[in-house]
Parts: structure tokens; C-alpha cells; sequence
């Protein structure tokens, strides 16, 4: 008989040690920065537990939104949903588009636990999609190819990633989607202490693998201080990114009266954006301005500039650090033919309000 006692106490001691991740000595020792990295570490742990536990199961699998949960460079611009699901199994994601800006939806292969990995097993776009007369549409998700939007499986597919990303949230309305086992049984099977014992070993591998994985990820952006760099797109595509889109992260630090200054023509492309993280890669307040997009920006004959600072210089586009002096960003281009590296500077932020730069 497995001991669940036994599994629980393990539980607590793998995500008291995930909490080394947050005091790594790379990391920032600032209050604001270790008060964020603890809430990162109990946002991963409510959402692994909750993925491990109580929607693990692959025959009754549901489509849950990532809204409070902010994971590896989360897209502010984004509605992320997650289902877990099996390679061997065959399912119906029945919804309609909205009129959200973009749609993706992907089979990913989850090893977050064991490697800081999630593959991609199979994609699909809106590109992609064809709707039925009344504008509903069936995606089936299978080994072998069925019905005429088609998402493929593999035999190591553990989880389906939707996103869905707006350029104005004004105006947009996201789509709303079903998931159903194809043939599947009629009854979730009952608990078992085998189970239990399983999914809480699970789930705090998964909550010091993620962290740890996006904990590497700024250690190798802090090597090109201020840059957004092009760090190779295979890497991301590992860790569960979408394949239509260009990833630019990079590591920001700055001094008081500091200015990280960005300049880049934009490519002609359905969607960009430019958002500001910490340094464990969680996107900053909502509620503030941490990011711009292919709607929001004012551009200057095609030209971007961001302007990262503590307080609006009045030039370009800002974006509010939010009382950090350090963190991640990331700009994203999607579908876009050429993907610019922007030109990257430090300057003094009085400089820029008196309109020297």
C-alpha cells in the first residue's frame, strides 16, 4: 500500500527546496524582487497541483485558463487555456473563433518536470482552421490524421496549449472552447493512493523544474546585459514555444536616472510586441505599461522606439519598470518574413526628456 503520508511530507520538502531557486546568487536580492520570487514559487504551486491533481485526468481532460499563473515570459496580450491529455488518445476541441487577433492551438510533450522541456508534437493555427456554416469549429486531436482540422499527436503528447492573443482588448472577443475524450469512458476512475502519492511527486518536480528552467534562461540573458538578442529560436521551441514566432529576450539593468533604449523597424508581420519581465520571467502589472504592440505603438515612419525607465520621458514608447531596477524582456515577432534585432542602448533619462537622443 503506497504511504501518501509519506508522498505529502516529500511534497513539502521538494517545494521547500524549489525555494533555492529564488535564492540563487544570481538572482536579485532586493526586497520587491524576493517578495515576487516566493509569489512566483506559490502561483506554480497552486497551478501544478491543480494540473497534477485535480485535471490530470486524460479521459475527462478540461480546458483550464492560465489567468493568475505567469510562466517563462507570459504574453500580457495572451488568453492561455491547457488541457492534459495522452498520445494514445483521440479528442474533439469543439469552439467558436471570436474575434480575437490570433489563434494557435498545440500538442506539446511536457517533460517540465524532468528536463525543462515541452516539445512540440503538432500545431495548428487560425490559418489553418476551416469553420462550419454557422462559424462553430471541430478540431480533432489524434495519432492518425481525421477530419478537416487536423491538430497530430504523438505517443509522448501529455498536454494541448491554446493561445490566444489579442491587439486590442477593447474591441476583441476571444473564442470559447470544449474538450472531449473520443471514445472514451463513461466514468472518471476512482482515487487511488497510488494516484495521490503520483501527481504530489509530480507536481513539485514540476514547480522546481519550471523554476529552475526560467532561472537558467536569465542567467544566460544576463551574459548580453541590455541587449535583445537572438539566442536561438531551437531552444525556446523546446520549452513549449510557438513555432510562427520569433523570440527576442534579453536582460535589462538600471542605474537611477537610467534609460534602456530600443530602436528597430518593424516588419511587416499580423502581430509584435514588446513586454517587460522580472527575472524570473514573469511579466510585470498588468495594470501598468510593461508592454506595446503591433496596435498600441506610435511609430515614427516605420521606426520603433522603446523607452524602458522608472517614469515617462515623454519620448517614444514607454514602459514603466515598475520599481525594479533589473529583470527580463522579451519581443516577440510572429509570422513576420525578417526578424530585426533592435539596436540596444543605456541612457541617462533626463537626456531623453530634454530631447538629446
Amino acid at each position: 500500500m503506497t504511504d501518501v503520508a509519506k508522498a505529502w511530507s516529500q511534497f513539502c520538502r521538494g517545494i521547500e527546496a524549489a525555494g533555492n531557486e529564488v535564492l540563487r546568487d544570481t538572482a536579485p536580492n532586493t526586497p520587491l524582487d524576493r517578495a515576487e520570487g516566493f509569489r512566483y514559487l506559490a502561483r506554480l504551486t497552486r497551478e501544478m497541483l491543480y494540473s497534477c491533481v485535480d485535471n490530470a485526468d486524460p479521459d475527462f481532460p478540461r480546458l483550464h485558463e492560465l489567468d493568475l499563473v505567469k510562466i517563462g515570459a507570459d504574453n500580457p496580450d495572451n488568453v492561455y487555456l491547457s488541457a492534459n491529455i495522452r498520445g494514445d488518445r483521440s479528442y474533439r476541441i469543439t469552439g467558436e473563433r471570436g474575434t480575437i487577433a490570433y489563434f494557435s492551438i498545440g500538442s506539446k510533450a511536457n517533460r517540465y518536470a524532468k528536463d525543462g522541456t515541452m516539445a512540440s508534437t503538432g500545431e495548428l493555427t487560425d490559418a489553418d482552421l476551416v469553420a462550419e456554416p454557422d462559424g462553430t469549429i471541430e478540431i480533432i486531436a489524434s495519432v492518425t490524421e481525421q477530419g478537416r482540422n487536423w491538430l497530430p499527436l504523438a505517443p509522448d503528447s501529455t498536454g494541448l496549449v491554446v493561445r490566444q492573443t489579442y491587439l486590442d482588448r477593447t474591441t476583441e472577443t476571444p473564442g470559447r472552447w470544449r474538450i472531449e475524450r473520443i471514445a472514451g469512458p463513461a466514468e472518471p476512475a476512482p482515487l487511488t493512493p497510488e494516484f495521490m502519492a503520483k501527481a504530489l511527486r509530480r507536481a513539485a518536480l514540476s514547480v522546481h523544474g519550471t523554476a529552475a528552467t526560467f532561472a537558467q534562461w536569465t542567467e544566460l540573458f544576463m551574459t548580453k546585459p541590455n541587449e535583445l538578442a537572438d539566442f536561438g529560436q531551437d531552444m525556446f521551441q523546446r520549452a513549449g514555444g510557438d513555432p510562427e514566432i520569433c523570440y527576442l529576450h534579453g536582460y535589462w539593468t538600471l542605474a537611477p536616472g537610467e534609460a534602456w533604449l530600443l530602436e528597430t523597424e518593424v516588419p511587416d508581420c499580423p502581430y509584435w510586441n514588446f513586454q517587460l519581465d522580472n527575472w524570473w520571467m514573469e511579466s510585470l502589472d498588468h495594470n501598468r505599461r510593461i508592454t506595446v504592440n503591433k496596435h498600441t505603438a506610435v511609430l515614427d515612419a516605420g521606426r520603433l522606439t522603446i523607452v524602458v525607465a522608472e517614469r515617462d520621458p515623454g519620448f517614444g514608447n514607454w514602459i514603466d519598470t515598475c520599481g525594479h531596477s533589473s529583470g527580463t524582456a522579451l519581443l516577440r515577432w510572429l509570422g513576420a518574413k525578417s526578424n530585426p534585432v533592435p539596436n540596444c542602448r543605456v541612457v541617462a533619462l533626463d537626456s531623453l526628456t530634454r530631447g538629446e537622443d
